[in-house]
């Protein structure tokens, strides 16, 4: 579970699972964590904890639904680093936007959603590749995927519909970037208590708790783990694969 010298990106990491993962990675003794998220405070927030416990962190932002941003964000990668080891796509667009039947959502929204989910993921995966081939240690990407597209949750189609997208474009990526020693992987959290899911109702939450086969709610800290062992040296012929972390409310 060591990350000793490795560099390791994260996207979205300003709070929730994305903070989580950076803290993880601290711990577990990354070389370097770039804290990537749109929002500075939240990011410079983020890094600055990190620097505190001793952790070696830098903020650097980014807009996953702006391909500029993303290109920008690769040359100051590479400017800072040269390298990365590993690379988290755990930004996306996920709060405020459930409840809709597949009729009443407006094509804005789908729109925005596909844009930052799908396109950004792969947008991020194509500015970090060239990085991620000059690692000594292996590359190492984990999607983060969501059990809603496994188990098909309704009133929720433009995120279900681009987190089934990211578990397809993983076993793809896997394939192309294999010869070049990159494992790529997507970990599908259930319902994890984080501010991006506060807003979803308490009916859909005791759904989850009562339908788990370990009932209880589902924390931050209980995706790390999963996360940081597909990021380390003992996951490198792992690959194209999807883990579910959701205490058994589905089976992959």
């Amino acid at each position: 579970m060591s990350l000793q010298d490795r560099i390791i990106v994260i996207t979205g990491a300003g709070r929730g699972l994305g903070r989580a993962f950076a803290e993880g990675c601290a711990a577990a003794g990354a070389a370097a964590i770039v804290v990537a998220d749109i929002n500075a405070e939240w990011g410079e927030g983020t890094a600055d904890a990190l620097r505190k416990s001793g952790a070696n962190a830098v903020f650097l932002p980014v807009d996953l639904g702006d391909p500029d941003s993303i290109t920008a964000f690769g040359t100051a990668v590479e400017s800072r680093f040269g390298r990365i080891d590993g690379l988290v796509n755990n930004g996306a667009i996920a709060t405020g936007i459930g409840g809709k039947t597949f009729e009443e959502i407006d094509i804005e929204t789908w729109d925005r959603v596909m844009r930052v989910n799908v396109r950004g993921t792969w947008l991020m995966i194509k500015a970090m590749a060239p990085l991620l081939r000059k690692s000594t240690l292996g590359g190492r990407i984990v999607n983060l995927a969501s059990d809603t597209a496994l188990w098909g949750a309704p009133r929720l189609l433009h995120y279900v519909g681009s987190k089934g997208a990211v578990i397809s474009m993983t076993r793809s990526l896997a394939r192309e970037l294999g010869p070049d020693n990159i494992a790529v992987n997507a970990i599908a959290p259930g319902l994890v208590l984080v501010e991006a899911t506060e807003y979803v109702p308490e009916e859909r939450r005791q759904l989850y708790v009562s339908g788990r086969a370990m009932s209880r709610p589902q924390y931050a800290e209980d995706v790390v783990g999963p996360v940081v062992y597909l990021l380390g040296s003992g996951a490198g012929f792992v690959t194209g694969q999807l883990i579910p972390v959701n205490g058994g409310f589905v089976f992959n």
